[in-house]
C-alpha cells in the first residue's frame, strides 16, 4: 500500500546540469539546474526562473552550454546551485574550475565536467506552467577519459543525480538492462 508523502517534485533521478554562459564583461557564469531534459533529439529544455543571471545571459548572447556534473566535482556543482550570479559575479572563478570558449557558440565549455552540449538559444517559453529556455544542441563533446570504443562509458562519467526527497546527490552507475531490447521478452 502506498502512503502519501509531502512533496510534489518527486521525479528521481533528476539530472545535475551545469548551464554556462558569459556575463556582459566576458566572465563566466554557471548555474546548477536539475530541471532540464531533452525536448527533441537535438533540443534541450531547461525549466529556469527568468530572474537568473544565466537566463539573462542566454537571451543576450544567444547561446549556452549544458554540462553533466560528475562525482569528482560535486562540491563545485552544488556551489553553482547555492550561489547566485546576481550577487556573486565571480562565482566561477571562486570554484577553481577552468573553461575554454566554444568554437561553435558564444559560451564557455567547462573542462572538468565530462560531457558538454553546445547550444544555440531558440526561445523562452513563459506561461502559467513556468518559464523554460529551449536550445538547439549543435555539438556534443566528451572528455577522452570517459570514451570507450567511440561511445560514452557512463560508468567512467560518474554522473550525479539529484534526489528531491532527501536533497542528496547520487552517483549514476551500473547498467541493469538494454533499452529497446529487454522488453521484447514480454511481447506476445
Amino acid at each position: 500500500m502506498k502512503k502519501k508523502i509531502k512533496t510534489t517534485d518527486a521525479i528521481f533521478p533528476m539530472p545535475v546540469l551545469m548551464i554556462a554562459t558569459y556575463n556582459d564583461d566576458g566572465s563566466i557564469d554557471v548555474m546548477n539546474a536539475a530541471w532540464g531534459t531533452m525536448l527533441e533529439t537535438d533540443q534541450v529544455l531547461l525549466n529556469l526562473s527568468s530572474t537568473h543571471r544565466t537566463v539573462q545571459n542566454i537571451k543576450k548572447r544567444g547561446a549556452f552550454t549544458v554540462s553533466i556534473a560528475s562525482t569528482s566535482y560535486v562540491r563545485e556543482a552544488d556551489y553553482f546551485g547555492i550561489v547566485s550570479g546576481n550577487n556573486t559575479p565571480n562565482k566561477f572563478a571562486n570554484s577553481g574550475l577552468t573553461a575554454v570558449k566554444s568554437e561553435i557558440v558564444d559560451a564557455p565549455i567547462i573542462n572538468e565536467f565530462p560531457i558538454c552540449m553546445e547550444c544555440e538559444f531558440i526561445k523562452c517559453q513563459d506561461d502559467e506552467y513556468g518559464y523554460g529556455v529551449v536550445g538547439k544542441v549543435l555539438s556534443v563533446s566528451a572528455n577522452e577519459e570517459v570514451i570507450n570504443n567511440d561511445c560514452v562509458d557512463i560508468d567512467k562519467v560518474e554522473a550525479i543525480a539529484y534526489d528531491p526527497f532527501t536533497h542528496g546527490y547520487y552517483k549514476v552507475t551500473e547498467r541493469v538492462g538494454n533499452a529497446f531490447k529487454d522488453g521484447f521478452a514480454l511481447k506476445k
